[in-house]
Protein backbone atom coordinates (compact mmCIF):
# COMPACT_ATOMS: atom_id res chain seq x y z
CA UNK A 1 0.00 0.00 0.00
CA UNK A 2 1.32 3.45 -0.86
CA UNK A 3 0.48 6.70 0.86
CA UNK A 4 1.63 10.27 0.39
CA UNK A 5 3.35 12.24 3.12
CA UNK A 6 2.77 15.93 3.76
CA UNK A 7 5.24 16.86 1.04
CA UNK A 8 3.62 14.68 -1.60
CA UNK A 9 6.34 12.03 -1.46
CA UNK A 10 5.30 8.43 -1.83
CA UNK A 11 5.67 6.36 1.33
CA UNK A 12 5.12 2.63 1.53
CA UNK A 13 4.30 2.43 5.24
CA UNK A 14 4.67 4.45 8.38
CA UNK A 15 7.65 2.23 9.26
CA UNK A 16 9.40 3.29 6.06
CA UNK A 17 13.07 3.96 6.70
CA UNK A 18 13.69 6.14 3.65
CA UNK A 19 15.95 8.42 5.68
CA UNK A 20 18.54 5.69 5.17
CA UNK A 21 18.62 6.67 1.48
CA UNK A 22 19.63 10.25 2.24
CA UNK A 23 23.26 10.96 1.33
CA UNK A 24 23.73 13.02 4.49
CA UNK A 25 22.50 10.15 6.67
CA UNK A 26 24.80 7.67 4.91
CA UNK A 27 27.79 10.00 5.34
CA UNK A 28 26.91 10.67 8.99
CA UNK A 29 26.82 6.91 9.61
CA UNK A 30 30.13 6.35 7.83
CA UNK A 31 31.74 9.17 9.80
CA UNK A 32 30.44 7.73 13.08
CA UNK A 33 32.08 4.43 12.25
CA UNK A 34 35.33 6.25 11.39
CA UNK A 35 35.24 8.16 14.68
CA UNK A 36 34.70 4.96 16.66
CA UNK A 37 37.70 3.43 14.91
CA UNK A 38 40.08 6.34 15.51
CA UNK A 39 38.98 6.91 19.11
CA UNK A 40 39.63 3.27 19.98
CA UNK A 41 43.32 4.20 20.10
CA UNK A 42 42.82 7.21 22.41
CA UNK A 43 44.34 6.86 25.88
CA UNK A 44 42.28 5.00 28.47
CA UNK A 45 42.40 8.12 30.63
CA UNK A 46 40.13 9.74 28.01
CA UNK A 47 37.56 6.94 28.03
CA UNK A 48 35.04 9.06 29.94
CA UNK A 49 36.34 12.37 28.61
CA UNK A 50 37.13 13.26 25.04
CA UNK A 51 36.44 9.76 23.67
CA UNK A 52 32.92 9.76 25.08
CA UNK A 53 32.24 13.35 24.00
CA UNK A 54 33.35 12.89 20.39
CA UNK A 55 31.45 9.62 20.08
CA UNK A 56 28.27 11.21 21.41
CA UNK A 57 28.50 14.20 19.11
CA UNK A 58 29.15 12.12 15.99
CA UNK A 59 26.32 9.67 16.66
CA UNK A 60 24.00 12.58 17.34
CA UNK A 61 24.35 13.74 13.73
CA UNK A 62 22.78 10.66 12.15
CA UNK A 63 20.30 10.23 14.99
CA UNK A 64 18.98 13.77 14.51
CA UNK A 65 18.63 13.29 10.77
CA UNK A 66 16.61 10.12 11.38
CA UNK A 67 14.50 11.64 14.13
CA UNK A 68 13.75 14.76 12.12
CA UNK A 69 12.78 12.68 9.11
CA UNK A 70 10.35 10.75 11.28
CA UNK A 71 8.64 13.89 12.55
CA UNK A 72 5.40 15.19 11.11
CA UNK A 73 6.37 18.30 9.22
CA UNK A 74 8.93 20.23 7.21
CA UNK A 75 9.59 22.71 9.99
CA UNK A 76 10.47 19.98 12.48
CA UNK A 77 12.65 18.14 9.96
CA UNK A 78 14.49 21.36 9.15
CA UNK A 79 15.03 22.03 12.86
CA UNK A 80 16.54 18.57 13.38
CA UNK A 81 18.80 19.09 10.36
CA UNK A 82 20.03 22.25 12.08
CA UNK A 83 20.68 20.31 15.29
CA UNK A 84 22.54 17.65 13.29
CA UNK A 85 24.70 20.37 11.75
CA UNK A 86 25.49 21.73 15.21
CA UNK A 87 26.56 18.26 16.34
CA UNK A 88 28.79 17.94 13.28
CA UNK A 89 30.45 21.26 14.12
CA UNK A 90 30.90 20.07 17.70
CA UNK A 91 32.62 16.94 16.39
CA UNK A 92 34.92 19.10 14.26
CA UNK A 93 35.99 20.94 17.41
CA UNK A 94 36.69 17.68 19.24
CA UNK A 95 38.78 16.48 16.29
CA UNK A 96 40.89 19.65 16.48
CA UNK A 97 41.29 19.14 20.22
CA UNK A 98 42.31 15.50 19.73
CA UNK A 99 44.92 16.63 17.20
CA UNK A 100 46.22 19.32 19.55
CA UNK A 101 46.50 16.76 22.36
CA UNK A 102 48.44 14.39 20.10
CA UNK A 103 45.73 11.72 19.91
CA UNK A 104 45.30 12.18 16.13
CA UNK A 105 47.83 13.00 13.45
CA UNK A 106 47.46 16.17 11.41
CA UNK A 107 46.51 14.04 8.39
CA UNK A 108 43.85 12.02 10.24
CA UNK A 109 42.26 15.10 11.75
CA UNK A 110 42.33 17.09 8.50
CA UNK A 111 40.75 14.25 6.54
CA UNK A 112 37.91 13.80 9.03
CA UNK A 113 37.32 17.53 9.39
CA UNK A 114 37.12 17.87 5.61
CA UNK A 115 34.47 15.15 5.53
CA UNK A 116 32.50 16.89 8.31
CA UNK A 117 32.65 20.18 6.41
CA UNK A 118 31.19 18.39 3.39
CA UNK A 119 28.49 16.86 5.58
CA UNK A 120 27.60 20.29 6.98
CA UNK A 121 27.27 21.65 3.45
CA UNK A 122 25.01 18.72 2.56
CA UNK A 123 22.85 19.31 5.64
CA UNK A 124 22.49 22.99 4.76
CA UNK A 125 21.54 22.13 1.17
CA UNK A 126 18.97 19.57 2.32
CA UNK A 127 17.45 22.06 4.78
CA UNK A 128 17.15 24.59 1.97
CA UNK A 129 15.55 21.96 -0.27
CA UNK A 130 13.04 21.00 2.44
CA UNK A 131 11.92 24.61 2.54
Amino acid sequence: MTILDRWGNVRRRMTDSAHRNLRVWKEARALSLSIYRVTSSFPMTERFGLTQQIRRSTTSVGANIAEGYGRSGKKEFKNFLSIARGSAKETEYFLLLAKDLGFLSETEAAGLICRYEGLCAGLAALAKQVG
